[in-house]
């Protein structure tokens, strides 16, 4: 066994740190011995350490004393991360581990995942699961193992060496403004007012679910956006910038009184399912209501998600300011909705640089 110095880079500047080197059975380890590289613990290493692990190494213990499964240090993991994650997060998270990386990779050693294996183990996902979901349940098992490499158990994060799949951009179809009127039409009972407010504020669909009457301001015509709910876990929304006013449009308003008929008595949320709560995940009303709505227009089914696409792309292509389209979407900024929203804008057509031809 030798002992060597390794550097790390802290908030505080560079750190070394001691470290072993070993072979055994024909297999080269280094493991650190979680102290920092000063005259006094080199000594320490030698006298007394290096005997130690000696010892561990001839009985077997070493291995199974110092190095956590996947499993094992997995718990650790979200521990650390648990005050700084959202509940619907921790419940993904866990979910994608339970199902996805514990039945193959759980009972490994740490630092016995390899490359190689993580590959094959991406690429039987990728055989029933798509790209998307994939690269979802590999961030959970990237998550885990760079926090066992800020700990030290890892020389290299082994997942590093194994390629993300590439997502294929989906392809957003707005609908067009009759589109709309003719859904909207067809609807029935309060989705009708649901899909108006989707349609008309570019809301996401579960800030709609979680939206309160006491959100809502009729005299100065605003709606404060401060929840969402998904799969019945109520949540601060996506992002900071998501936790915003919107403006009720004129167009909105008759929907927002007829839905207030219906629920507003209650002083509760703004859409209530048949036990008078809200609703638990947007699923119902996406594989039923909406499908049938879409059904009776004769339209091609879009996710409900295309809503949103369909206000910002209606109100840019109207010449609305993109800074209030964007705060009404809650983007972090008007590059960003520019980015995602610009090539779907029908440019209608016309001449331009007209100003530079002469008189």
């Amino acid at each position: 066994m030798t002992i060597y110095t390794k550097k790390s880079q802290t908030k505080k500047g560079t750190k070394k740190t001691l470290w072993v080197n070993f072979t055994h059975n024909g297999k080269r380890f280094r493991k650190p011995l979680n102290l920092e590289d000063t005259k006094a613990n080199r000594k320490l290493a030698q006298t007394k350490l290096l005997p130690e692990l000696q010892l561990k190494l001839v009985s077997g213990k070493f291995f199974n004393n110092i190095v956590p499964t996947v499993d094992e240090f997995r718990e650790k993991s979200f521990s650390m991360h648990s005050a700084s994650r959202k509940q619907t997060t921790k419940d993904d998270y866990l979910s994608a581990y339970n199902l996805h990386i514990y039945p193959i990779l759980g009972n490994y050693k740490i630092n016995a995942l390899k490359a190689s294996k993580l590959q094959t183990w991406q690429n039987n996902l990728l055989k029933e699961l798509s790209p998307r979901r994939v690269r979802a349940i590999r961030a959970v098992l990237n998550g885990i193992l760079q926090d066992a490499l800020k700990d030290e158990l890892l020389d290299k994060n082994p997942l590093s060496l194994v390629a993300t799949p590439k997502i294929s951009k989906v392809d957003i179809y707005p609908f067009s403004i009759d589109e709309i009127f003719d859904i909207l039409d067809k609807a029935e009972d309060q989705y009708r007012n649901f899909y108006a407010l989707a349609f008309f504020t570019g809301m996401r669909s579960g800030e709609m679910i979680g939206l309160k009457w006491s959100d809502i301001d009729m005299q100065h015509m605003e709606i404060n956006i401060a929840r969402t709910i998904k799969m019945g876990v109520t949540s601060t929304p996506k992002t900071e910038s998501s936790i915003r006013t919107i403006d009720i449009l004129d167009t909105l308003l008759p929907y927002i009184q007829n839905q207030y008929e219906i629920t507003g008595g209650q002083n509760s949320y703004v859409f209530l399912n048949n036990d008078n709560t809200h609703f638990y995940d947007i699923k119902r009303i996406r594989d039923t209501h909406w499908r049938r709505v879409l059904k009776k227009c004769e339209l091609d089914y879009r996710p409900i998600y295309h809503t949103r696409h369909s206000f910002a792309t209606m109100m840019l292509e109207n010449n609305e300011d993109i800074l209030w389209v964007s705060s009404m979407l809650g983007h972090t900024n008007a590059t960003m909705t520019l980015t995602n929203y610009a090539k779907y804008i029908n440019r209608k057509s016309k001449k331009r640089a007209e100003f530079l031809k002469k008189n």
